[in-house]
């Protein structure tokens, strides 16, 4: 369904386990990232209807995963901190050419946006089968849920607003790339992408 080139190795989840309150901040972060995508998205494209009315109700709920995020942080006494940079993303990013027409950047963030949640929708699949956790299994059982529905919505809007070739081909495009990104980052842990 997600149609990721590169997909993780089952052994991440033991791994991420491991350094689960890593993890658990990262997420942290990286909802609150989503929730701030989704604003900026919803500022920059007023004129887009669908862009407003769909992206609106993603804030809220991609904030109430951050607090879902930050009360089990509490239960296990793990602090924020600072804020670190996603170099996932930032690599993604880098993938977006310059240059581009407001329109043509709509389509480069919409298809971003799909791939990070289809990524974290994998990565979360992997912690709610292998954890030994019960309760962390469940937790990441209702985001991976969550990230599907998602990605759909990004891959969604973007067909919706743009030819469907234009969004195939570009698709393609950034899942070779990501496959890179991700054979890069492989043995890193302590974070969900």
């Amino acid at each position: 369904m997600l149609g990721l080139k590169l997909p993780t190795d089952p052994r991440w989840a033991e791994i991420a386990e491991k350094s689960i309150a890593e993890i658990l901040v990262d997420h942290a972060f990286c909802e609150q990232k989503a929730a701030s995508s989704c604003i900026s998205l919803i500022v920059q494209y007023p004129d887009y209807p669908r862009i407003v009315q769909e992206l609106s109700p993603i804030v809220t709920e991609e904030w109430g995963h951050f607090r879902a995020v930050l009360e089990e942080m509490s239960k296990r006494d793990i602090a924020l901190g600072p804020q670190r940079s996603d170099e996932y993303v930032v690599a993604l990013l880098a993938f977006q050419p310059r240059g581009l027409s407001r329109e043509q950047k709509l389509l480069e963030r919409l298809l971003c946006c799909a791939l990070i949640e289809a990524r974290s929708c994998e990565r979360f699949r992997l912690l709610s089968l292998h954890c030994s956790d019960a309760d962390l299994r469940r937790f990441y059982h209702a985001f991976m849920v969550s990230e599907a529905g998602h990605y759909r919505l990004f891959m969604d809007l973007a067909e919706g607003y743009f030819p469907k070739d234009e969004v195939r081909n570009r698709w393609e495009a950034y899942l070779q790339y990501e496959a890179g990104v991700m054979e890069q980052f492989s043995n890193r842990s302590g974070r969900i992408h």
